[in-house]
């Protein structure tokens, strides 16, 4: 919920924080929008179709609720004026960091090392390094993302809004999928839907938050606002009763198929 969700969530914040730079604010958003879609449509469902997993009581207390709060909040902030304001990406960054104080503060055991044996710290020097040749890629990375999306947007006529929220939201969500797929094969599998949960509270919050502090978003395209933020919080919501139904805080591979449909809709009715 906080250290792997933020550096999973570091190519959204970078590529969203470049996009809205360089003039295209549909894809800032779209690829916000559309990486909590599949992170929850496609990355979870891939997740727990490899294997079921059991899902802690901080699910329905903390990590849910506030994922919805900071939906709602985004979509009420956006829907109705159709702009992302620099005073409502400072309420949004406010809101994450009083999370994040919560839980470092009162759920410090809230992910638990099923293997810490195993468990080898890297020196400082490797530390730093990792940092800085990672931190570079990421940006090397989205000056290539950005332009080959907006390459493919102007050679296939469709709207920036429609590539981001399809081509380069799976392309964000890329760092999500490969997390969490590690931590099934090491047994981890609490890491990997905290990390999901977290990582769409880090998309809102921070990445439109501080995107929106350095420069005011603005959406182009109206589906963003008729169809994409309802889809993102249909799936919101739908995990809830998935994880109770049928059998009480657990995902198993039929919730998995629930989901990837849900995504196949969802990708079929916006490139359609």
């Amino acid at each position: 919920m906080t250290v792997v969700s933020f550096a999973t969530s570091a190519p959204e914040l970078i590529v969203s924080i470049k996009a809205a730079l360089d003039g295209f604010p549909d894809l800032s958003l779209g690829n916000v929008v559309g990486s909590n879609i599949a992170n929850l449509g496609l990355v979870l469902a891939i997740t727990v179709i490899m294997g079921s997993i059991d899902v802690r009581k901080s699910f329905y207390t903390t990590d849910w609720p506030v994922m919805i709060v900071a939906s709602l909040l985004f979509c009420g902030f956006i829907y109705f004026d159709g702009v992302l304001e620099q005073y409502e990406g400072i309420i949004m960054v406010s809101l994450l960091f009083v999370f994040l104080v919560y839980l470092l503060r009162f759920q410090k055991t809230a992910v638990v090392d099923e293997m810490p044996e195993d468990d080898v710290p890297l020196p400082l020097y490797k530390i730093v390094l990792f940092l800085g040749i990672g931190g570079t890629a990421l940006w090397g990375g989205s000056e290539l993302l950005i332009d080959g999306a907006v390459g493919l947007a102007s050679s296939f006529g469709v709207s920036d809004r429609v590539i981001g929220i399809t081509i380069v939201s799976v392309g964000t969500s890329i760092p999500e999928l490969a997390a969490s797929v590690i931590a099934v094969i090491k047994q981890e599998k609490a890491i990997s839907l905290g990390n999901l949960i977290g990582s769409n509270i880090f998309n809102l919050l921070a990445v439109l938050g501080i995107t929106s502090i350095i420069t005011p978003i603005t959406v182009m395209d109206e589906g963003l606002l008729s169809s994409d933020i309802f889809w993102m919080l249909g799936i919101s919501f739908l995990i809830f009763p998935l994880v109770f139904f049928p059998k009480g805080l657990r995902l198993g591979w039929r919730d998995g198929l629930i989901l990837l449909t849900f995504y196949v809709v969802f990708i079929y009715m916006t490139i359609t």
